[in-house]
């Protein structure tokens, strides 16, 4: 089968990708080819192999669509989408970039990440030349040449035995020969973020395998040691992300998305503060452990995701019924014992105000003041740890629809919820809970308790 002719549009080290026009109504499309001529990386052929089975099993508008593949006299190509939007790389151009739009793009590649790792794949070379923004904001991954399928071979690993991956943001478990943490796409999106918010790199472009292990126990100059101006939640989060063992960064993507959505409830630890790197004791105890142990890697990342799930609590700051309650919080410990990684949002839907008092700034803010705290009194018998929970609150006359709307824009696992009560409340809740049931995307538990309702 050949392949349809195009115009040349790139030449990289390891391909060529090539405009095709595409039927009328169709989307636009882009042919690749690996460089297979004397002299080129014996790596082109093995990773185009690769992406052709990986991109075959991915859906979704975070990857492009493949359309055909096939070899003809020139060699092996793919068809493919072409994303038109912007380029990572040439946002990075611009960077030093204000802090609201760090956020809005690394929390789009965030999302587009754990998508990724919800199909099993791990895309190990998450850097501003493979991500892209479609018109909607969308990010979109390409070049899946040196990923990881949890369910098929590792062509990669198995063909070459140096570790493979960008010398500016290969992780520390992939230098150490480990293609199988879905952390390593964290670590890498806080190198992204780095970028972006200062117009550096944190370790540099190192060009030699020596020069890119010393982030084994290195950490980086902290971002606002470059950019003081820097929100001190900026840092926080970029800084967890580069951890350098895996288990001490964001457990997932999504998790590090929600932040950047909701970056005003980040909790700081000295994280947020740090001015300096790590002294000499702290790095000499990390060189020691990173030659002498290996973090636990994940079995697959959808087992990963499944053991740090997002769960959307919803809460009546007025429901007084200590027994529903007292009942949601059992659900919760149990969830909180078998799935290590789990993040909680407290979700708490306020009336609008009546007419008339929706214009008495001081009334609102007393109003959100009181149901926040009420929301933190109810979480404080759980013990979860400040990382793991987060407080939303909204007004809103639709408490069902808020509660689907949340749970789609954030990822959210599990939504968990109290059955209908008294007959006052019986026609109110009961709605919530059966449109919510019928509509949500994800799973839906409704506890109940063993009161008789009224």
């Amino acid at each position: 089968m050949s392949a349809p002719s195009g115009t040349l549009l790139h030449e990289g080290g390891m391909a060529r990708l090539y405009a095709v026009e595409a039927p009328a109504g169709e989307v636009p499309r882009l042919l690749k080819r690996p460089r297979l001529e004397f002299g080129s990386h014996p790596g082109c052929l093995v990773g185009f192999e690769m992406e052709q089975m990986i991109l075959g099993r991915l859906a979704g508008p975070h990857v492009p669509r493949l359309i055909a593949a096939g070899s003809d006299d020139e060699g092996p190509w793919l068809l493919m989408e072409r994303i038109e939007g912007e380029s990572f790389a040439a946002i990075a151009a611009r960077a030093p970039l204000p802090a609201a739009e760090v956020a809005r793009l690394v929390g789009a590649a965030a999302s587009a990440v754990h998508d990724l790792h919800r199909q099993n794949v791990i895309h190990l070379d998450v850097k501003p030349e493979n991500l892209l923004l479609r018109d909607d904001g969308t990010a979109v991954l390409v070049d899946f040449g040196i990923a990881r399928h949890a369910e098929l071979p590792d062509l990669v690993g198995e063909e070459f035995r140096l570790p493979a991956g960008s010398g500016i943001a290969i992780s520390p478990e992939q230098l150490a020969g480990n293609r199988s943490d879905p952390r390593s796409d964290i670590f890498a999106l806080g190198v992204l973020a780095y970028r972006l918010a200062t117009g550096a790199l944190p370790f540099g472009n190192p060009a030699t395998r020596l020069a890119m292990h010393r982030r084994l126990y290195a950490d980086p100059p902290p971002p606002r040691a470059l950019a003081p101006p820097l929100a001190p939640w900026l840092q926080e989060a970029i800084l967890r992300c580069l951890e350098i063992r895996p288990e001490a960064r964001y457990a997932t993507a999504a998790q590090l998305a929600h932040d950047l959505a909701h970056p005003e409830r980040i909790p700081l630890t000295e994280r947020a503060a740090r001015l300096e790197r790590a002294g000499p004791l702290a790095v000499v105890r990390r060189w020691l452990h990173a030659f002498g142990q290996t973090s636990p890697t994940p079995a697959t990342p959808a087992r990963h995701l499944a053991h740090a799930p997002h769960l959307l609590v919803a809460v009546d700051p007025a429901d007084e019924r200590e027994a529903l309650a007292e009942a949601l919080r059992a659900a919760l410990r149990r969830a909180r014992d078998a799935e290590p990684g789990l993040r909680v949002t407290l979700m708490g839907v306020l009336a609008p105000l009546p007419f008339g008092e929706e214009s008495d700034p001081a009334l609102e803010h007393s109003r959100h003041t009181a149901a926040l705290i009420a929301l933190r009194h109810w979480a404080a018998p759980l013990g979860l740890a400040p990382e793991a929970l987060r407080l939303h609150l909204e007004e809103a006359g639709d408490a069902a629809g808020a509660l689907l709307a949340y749970a789609a824009a954030h990822h959210v696992d599990r939504i968990v919820l109290g059955a209908r009560g008294h007959s006052a409340l019986r026609r109110y809740l009961g709605s919530v809970s059966s449109r919510v049931v019928a509509e949500a995307a994800c799973t839906v538990t409704v506890v109940r308790t063993s009161e008789r309702s009224a």
